[in-house]
């Protein structure tokens, strides 16, 4: 599905990460850990082409990224749900339209899409705040936006860099049932964290991966948790 071979990215001259092989198996639940900057949200970017490699290849759904044009990043980024570990939002629109935003921009026709757009939000416990403009949000509402933004589109993987990052222990516990189910629907998950406790919390709910990125390179934390 998602598949690294000998990755390596540069920064102002220095390797960021290097010799970064990984495979996203379909169905698959990752965890991805180390310290703050050491390249978490890098390699995320990498995995659905916001980045380019300096080095090996990236090949997704089975196409090398680098022979992808315009038109196949596009293709992409609708099977590839992201929620960025800050999520931005439209002022000026609901809660309701930026979530629809993906849709819109994509040339879908929102009104067959209301009802599926409606069992989303419901999903995750947003139903009630559909007509709310996000500053009138709460942490956990506008993470909750962002995981609904990033699925709007039925995507097949789901990358979530630092989803837990800005809420309290009961919402990220909320936010990882919530990932949790994606998986057991056949979703693949990647989820960046430095919050060694969240995935501890996992080990009861989902058969997962630990992956540690340390010195610019991938370390296997742990098989099975």
């Amino acid at each position: 599905m998602i598949e690294l071979d000998s990755l390596s990215y540069s920064y102002g001259g220095d390797a960021l990460l290097r010799g970064i092989s990984l495979q996203l198996a379909p169905g698959s639940f990752h965890f991805l850990t180390g310290p703050s900057g050491s390249g978490k949200t890098t390699l995320m970017k990498l995995c659905y082409g916001a980045l380019q490699p300096t080095g090996g290849t990236v090949t997704v759904f089975g196409q090398p990224l680098e022979e992808m044009n315009r038109d196949d990043i596009a293709w992409l980024r609708r099977r590839v749900g992201v929620v960025h570990q800050e999520a931005h939002f439209l002022d000026h629109m609901t809660l309701v339209e930026n979530i629809a935003l993906p849709l819109m921009v994509s040339g879908r026709d929102l009104s067959a899409e209301a009802r599926n757009l409606k069992e989303l939000m419901a999903w995750v416990g947003l139903g009630a705040r559909s007509r709310a403009y996000p500053p009138e949000l709460s942490g956990g509402e506008r993470q909750r936006a962002a995981l609904a933004r990033a699925l709007i589109m039925s995507p097949e993987v789901i990358l979530a860099d630092e989803p837990t990052g800005n809420v309290d222990w009961e919402m990220s516990q909320r936010l990882l049932a919530l990932l949790v189910e994606l998986n057991r629907m056949g979703k693949t998950v990647l989820i960046a964290t430095h919050d060694l406790a969240l995935i501890r919390a996992a080990k009861s709910r989902v058969q997962a991966r630990v992956l540690r990125i340390a010195g610019g390179t991938l370390q296997y934390a742990g098989a099975d948790l």
